[in-house]
């Protein structure tokens, strides 16, 4: 029997039976649509969170002292003192670092006239700005000179200025306080928004690392290094070049540990990815289990219909259908419904897709290769579910068949 005829047949028993065929379609549909939707949500989410960890410097390189115990007891990482402006001096000489500055900070409350606001102020050198990829909007860079002569000036975050000047004046120029200490304020940042663990970019006070070391902390030594590779390949390079630098500069024996830590952007990239990655299969894995439920659907209706249209299957074979002609058309019912409900998924998975970005705002992206995919184990699953209960209605005995009730 040619392949045109057992279409028309396979879509002529279908349409006898038209609810029953779409709600067996429905777990199909849930499925793929879930499937789609789910690696949708989970993709947006990892590029969401490639592109911040860009904006922050990719390259970056963090150094923090650490693993320094007295007692038998590790100290909090503020009571550390295992970094010193000597150090950062040292690295400045490595080569494959393209920028480095020491950073301290302090937590405290910023007036300007009746306005005031709670931020931290950090400080740093200006090569700070290129290794988190911070601009100046307006004013200016503090300079050499307010580094080493431990100005009193900084430069504040869009959040920090919203706040202690409510109504738009312009910050450049004026005096804020911090505690009892008077800044004044010489350049404002361009904003950043919210990084990918919710964090407000923009909450942010910028100054001299000598003055906030002298001025308001009252420390000779450093809480930390920032500094960014050439490129990033050249990441591990540099780190190993700044342990061994480090251990030198601390005279560690060979048997013992660094007295600092090393983190770069990568570790917190692929780390992020890995935990991305873990749910997005995790979400697949659950939707696929619709999938299952739909396969599972497929044959049970296929089985239904084997053993209705017995007396049917007899007498085509009574009058010269061969076990292959019966085979395939039973298996074409069970593909129709599987592709039909494959494609119904896609439409409504891409669209779903779009809703969530839409109402909630979550990144996504829709992937070809998941509709892709989801169509061919739309397809698969019509042929693996469809098989059995198809074979089995080719072997009917044709004379049994005719005589079933």
């Amino acid at each position: 029997m040619k392949l045109a005829n057992l279409l028309k047949i396979a879509l002529k028993a279908l349409n006898n039976n038209k609810l029953r065929c779409f709600l067996t379609m429905l777990g199909i549909i849930i499925g793929v649509a879930s499937v789609i939707t789910m690696l949708a949500i989970g993709q947006g989410s990892k590029n969401s969170i490639k592109a911040q960890i860009s904006e922050m410097g990719s390259n970056m390189i963090m150094i923090h002292p650490g693993n320094m115990q007295r007692g038998g007891v590790r100290q909090s990482a503020d009571d550390m003192q295992t970094l010193e402006v000597t150090d950062y001096e040292a690295l400045q000489r490595l080569p494959g670092i393209a920028a480095i500055s020491p950073s301290v900070n302090s937590g405290g409350q910023f007036v300007n006239g009746n306005n005031n606001y709670p931020s931290t102020i950090y400080g740093i050198t200006p090569d700070y700005l290129d290794i988190r990829k911070l601009k100046v909007k307006s004013g200016s860079m503090f300079t050499e000179h307010d580094i080493k002569s431990a100005a009193k000036v900084c430069i504040l975050g869009k959040t920090v200025v919203d706040n202690l000047f409510p109504n738009g004046e312009d910050p450049i120029g004026r005096v804020v306080r911090f505690g009892k200490i008077p800044m004044t304020v010489v350049g404002v940042l361009e904003s950043k928004g919210t990084n990918s663990m919710g964090q407000d970019q923009d909450d942010v006070v910028l100054a001299p690392y000598t003055t906030v070391m002298k001025r308001v902390l009252a420390i000779d030594y450093i809480q930390g290094i920032f500094a960014s590779a050439v490129n990033e390949e050249q990441t591990e390079e540099v780190i190993d070049a700044v342990t061994e630098t480090l251990r030198s500069q601390h005279k560690l024996k060979d048997d013992s540990d660094n007295d600092f830590e090393i983190r770069s952007q990568q570790e917190l990239s692929e780390m992020m990815n890995s935990t991305s990655d873990m749910m997005t299969v995790l979400l697949a894995c659950i939707a696929g289990i619709s999938l299952l439920v739909g396969g599972i659907g497929i044959m049970n209706i296929m089985y239904v219909s084997v053993t209705e249209r017995t007396r049917e299957i007899g007498l085509r074979m009574s009058i010269g259908a061969r076990s292959i002609d019966v085979l395939s058309q039973f298996l074409i019912e069970a593909v129709i419904i599987s592709v039909t409900g494959g494609i119904i998924g896609i439409i409504i998975g891409i669209l779903a897709s779009w809703l969530v970005n839409i109402i909630a705002n979550w990144p996504i992206y829709i992937q070809m290769y998941s509709v892709i995919l989801s169509f061919a184990v739309c397809t698969v699953t019509g042929v693996f579910f469809g098989w059995y209960p198809a074979k089995k209605a080719s072997n009917l005995d044709p004379i049994e068949a005719i005589r079933y009730e």
